[in-house]
C-alpha cells in the first residue's frame, strides 16, 4: 500500500487515515529518509497526528541532487510540435536541483524571459544506488524506484530555443515546483504507472490532461539506457516527459518550411514575434495547478498550486 510521505522545513512526515504523523528519522535528506525504512513504516501506523492543512510544506525531494528528464516523451506532444512520434529517440537532459521548489511556492519569471511555459510531468524518485551498468526490468523497476512526485518543468522557451539546448532554460531557480508529496509505491501499484493522469490548469482553464499511457518511453526502458552512462544514487529525480497542451506550438507545415529558407537570425525574430502574441504562455499573477492520480483515485500523487511572479 502507498505511503505519502511530506517534508516541512523541520521534519518528514507520514499521512495516516488521521492526518500527518511525524516520522522519527535524523534524515535530512530524501535519500537518507529513504533509507529509514522502519522510522517511515512507524509513523504510517501512529495515531498521534496533526491536520495536513496545518503543515508548511516544502519539496520532498531535498537538493542538492541530480535531476534528469526526458525529453519530448508523449506522442500526443510530439505530435502538437510537428514531430513523429514513431522517430522521436530517448533523449534526456539536466537541470539544476537548485531549480526545485515547493509545491505551493512562486514561479519567479526572470527580467529578460518572455515566453514562460509550463510542463506537468511525473518525477521518478530513485530510492537505491545505481551503477553505470545495473539491470532494469519489468521484474526489478520497484527496487529502484521508491516512488512518485508531481512535478512541473518550467521552461523560458526564449532561452531554450535558440540555444539549442535545455538547461539555463530550465534550470532557474523554482523552475521545478516538487510534491507536495513524495508517494512510495508497491511493485503492485507501480504497475498503474500508465493509468496515472496528468491535468494542468492556469487560471482555472484546463491546459494539460493525459494519462501516462501516451508515453513512448516508459521507466523501465529510459532507467535501462540512463543506466548505460549515469549512476543515480537514492534521491535523485528523473522526469518522465509532458503531454499535449504547453503553451509553445510549432506553426503550420507551410510555415515552417518557409522558415527554413529564411537565415536563422531572421526566422528566430520572426518565430518569437509569432510566439509573443500567443496568450497561453505564463504572466505575472497566473495561478499554475498540477495534479496527479489514477482515474479511480487509488493512488493519488496529490496537486501543487503556484503562482507566477515577475522577478523584482
Amino acid at each position: 500500500m502507498s505511503i505519502s510521505i511530506l517534508r516541512t522545513a523541520d521534519a518528514w512526515w507520514a499521512v495516516t487515515p488521521t492526518g500527518a504523523a511525524k516520522v522519527a528519522t535524523d534524515a535530512t535528506t530524501t535519500g537518507e529518509l529513504l533509507a529509514d525504512g522502519l522510522a517511515i513504516a512507524a509513523a504510517s501506523a501512529s495515531t498521534d497526528t496533526v491536520p495536513v492543512d496545518t503543515l508548511t510544506l516544502v519539496s520532498p525531494v531535498t537538493a542538492p541532487c541530480r535531476v534528469v528528464a526526458q525529453m519530448t516523451n508523449y506522442a500526443s506532444h510530439v505530435t502538437d510540435t510537428g514531430g513523429d512520434p514513431g522517430t522521436v529517440p530517448l533523449t534526456f537532459f539536466r537541470k539544476a536541483s537548485g531549480s526545485i521548489s515547493g509545491p505551493y511556492d512562486d514561479v519567479v519569471r526572470p527580467a529578460h524571459v518572455r515566453l514562460l511555459d509550463y510542463e506537468v510531468e511525473i518525477g521518478l524518485v530513485i530510492g537505491r544506488p545505481m551503477p553505470v551498468g545495473t539491470s532494469i526490468t519489468d521484474d526489478n523497476l520497484a527496487d529502484y524506484v521508491a516512488g512518485l512526485v508531481v512535478t512541473n518543468d518550467v521552461s523560458a522557451r526564449d532561452v531554450q530555443l535558440p540555444q539549442t539546448q535545455f538547461y539555463e532554460a530550465k534550470s532557474y531557480p523554482t523552475f521545478t515546483p516538487v510534491g507536495p508529496a513524495l508517494v512510495l509505491l508497491d511493485a503492485d501499484e507501480l504497475k498503474r504507472f500508465t493509468d496515472l493522469r496528468l491535468r494542468l490548469r492556469v487560471n482555472g482553464e484546463l491546459r494539460q490532461d493525459m494519462t501516462a499511457a501516451d508515453m513512448i518511453y516508459q521507466p523501465v526502458r529510459a532507467l535501462q539506457a540512463l543506466t548505460r552512462f549515469q549512476r543515480l544514487e537514492p534521491g535523485d529525480l528523473v522526469l518522465t516527459g509532458t503531454p499535449v497542451g504547453t503553451a509553445l506550438s510549432a506553426p503550420p507545415k507551410p510555415v515552417q518550411f518557409i522558415a527554413s529558407l529564411l537565415p536563422p537570425a531572421t526566422r528566430w525574430k520572426l518565430f518569437f514575434q509569432g510566439q509573443a502574441r500567443n496568450p497561453r504562455y505564463l504572466k505575472d499573477g497566473d495561478v499554475v495547478e498540477a495534479a496527479i492520480a489514477t482515474d479511480d483515485g487509488t493512488i493519488d500523487l496529490g496537486a501543487q498550486r503556484t503562482i507566477v511572479r515577475d522577478a523584482s
